[in-house]
C-alpha cells in the first residue's frame, strides 16, 4: 500500500498519555497513519477542516467542546465523516448520544489493539461497529427511557448535593417546577428517591461526576 492510500487518522483526547498510547498502537500499522492529534473538540473541528482525515477517534468527555458536540459538528461539516467514539463511558445513554450524533462505532478504551485496528478499517469501509459488550449494554435497557436536557441538568445538581430551592435558583425556575422534574425523573428511571436516581443516572451515563 502506498503512502497516499494509507488510512489517515485524527486522534482526539484531552489526556496526552492516551494520545501517546494511540500513536504507539498505530505506529506499527503499515496501512494506517496518525496525521493529527487534538486535545478537545474545538481543536478536533479545526484539524478536521485542515487535515480531512479518513477516520476520527473521538473521546467523549473533554473541555471546551465535548465529544458528542464535536461529532455533531464534524458530521455537519462532512456528512460522510467516519467517527469512532473511543471512551471509558459504557452507559447506554452515552452510547445512544454518540451514535445519534453520527458516530459509526463505539469502543471502550480497554478494547484490545486488534479491536481498535479492526474498527478503524471497518469505519473506513463505511461499516458500523458495535462490539458485543456495547450491544449488550444497549439491549439491557430496551425499551429505553431518555431524560430531557433539563432533567439531566436538574439531576446533575442533585448529584452535587443541592436541594430543590437551590436548584430552582440556579436554573431560574420555581421549586415546584424542580419537584415536577424530579418526579418525572423518578418515573423514567424507576428510582425510589433522589440518591437512587443519581446512582442509576451515573451508571447509565445520563450524568457524570465532575461536569
Amino acid at each position: 500500500m502506498t503512502q497516499s492510500s494509507r488510512i489517515r487518522v485524527l486522534a482526539v483526547d484531552d489526556h496526552p498519555v492516551v494520545r501517546a498510547g494511540i500513536a504507539a498502537m498505530l505506529a506499527s500499522e503499515g496501512d494506517i497513519e496518525l496525521v493529527a492529534q487534538a486535545a478537545n473538540g474545538a481543536e478536533a473541528i479545526a484539524l478536521y477542516k485542515s487535515e480531512r482525515p479518513d477516520v476520527v477517534l473521538m473521546d467523549l468527555q473533554m473541555p471546551k467542546v465535548d465529544g458528542v458536540s464535536a461529532i455533531s459538528a464534524l458530521r455537519g461539516i462532512d456528512p460522510t465523516a467516519r467517527i469512532i467514539a473511543l471512551t471509558t463511558y459504557d452507559g447506554d445513554a452515552d452510547i445512544h448520544r454518540a451514535l445519534a450524533a453520527g458516530a459509526v462505532a463505539y469502543l471502550l478504551k480497554d478494547a484490545m489493539v486488534d479491536e481498535l485496528i479492526a474498527a478503524i478499517h471497518s469505519a473506513f469501509a463505511g461499516r458500523r461497529v458495535i462490539p458485543p459488550d456495547v450491544a449488550g449494554r444497549l439491549a439491557e435497557f430496551t425499551p429505553r427511557a431518555d431524560l430531557t436536557a433539563r432533567e439531566r441538568e436538574v439531576l446533575q445538581h442533585v448529584a452535587r448535593g443541592l436541594g430543590n430551592k437551590e436548584i430552582a435558583e440556579v436554573i431560574g425556575r420555581s421549586p415546584e417546577t424542580v419537584k415536577a422534574h424530579l418526579e418525572n425523573i423518578f418515573q423514567k428511571l424507576n428510582a425510589k428517591d433522589r440518591a437512587h436516581a443519581v446512582t442509576i443516572a451515573l451508571t447509565r451515563g445520563f450524568i457524570h461526576l465532575g461536569e
